[in-house]
């Protein structure tokens, strides 16, 4: 039996369809990126340690990063045991993925399409990834 995969992601959260020759399963993950966080205590662009000033940028910039790569990480998780895979979404998350598969080789082979895509709803999302394996594959 042939186990496809669509995942449609965004910097908020990716919805894995998993298409299998009968039915169709969605899974969704979560990021918990936020790209707009105020750290308590921060009161202003900039901290006061006797005569330097450290900004907060880098500590946001930091949480965010180890945020993604752990995002990243979960949906790889998911796309260990199927055929083929296709990433589709409006973000650049979707390159950053993209990227991450390639450098694993187990993965490389499994990878069949990068494409844009607006938001779509859940049953959009269903529809298209059956459009585009059976435009594909056959």
């Amino acid at each position: 039996m042939k186990k496809n995969i669509g995942i449609w992601l965004d910097t908020k959260q990716a919805f894995i369809i998993k298409l299998t020759s009968t039915n169709h399963f969605i899974k969704i993950i979560e990021s918990g990126i936020e790209t707009r966080e105020r750290f308590s205590g921060e009161s202003k662009k900039y901290g006061r340690f006797g005569g330097q000033y450290i900004t907060f940028e880098k500590n946001r910039e930091n949480k965010i990063t180890n945020l993604t790569n752990q995002f990243i990480k979960n949906i790889i998780k998911e796309i260990e045991n199927c055929e083929s895979v296709v990433l589709f979404g409006p973000s650049t998350m979707k390159t950053m993925l993209q990227k991450e598969i390639l450098s694993n080789l187990q993965l490389t082979h499994k990878l069949v399409g990068v494409k844009n895509s607006d938001a779509l709803t859940e049953n959009q999302m269903v529809a298209w990834v059956k459009n585009y394996y059976t435009k594909t594959f056959s």
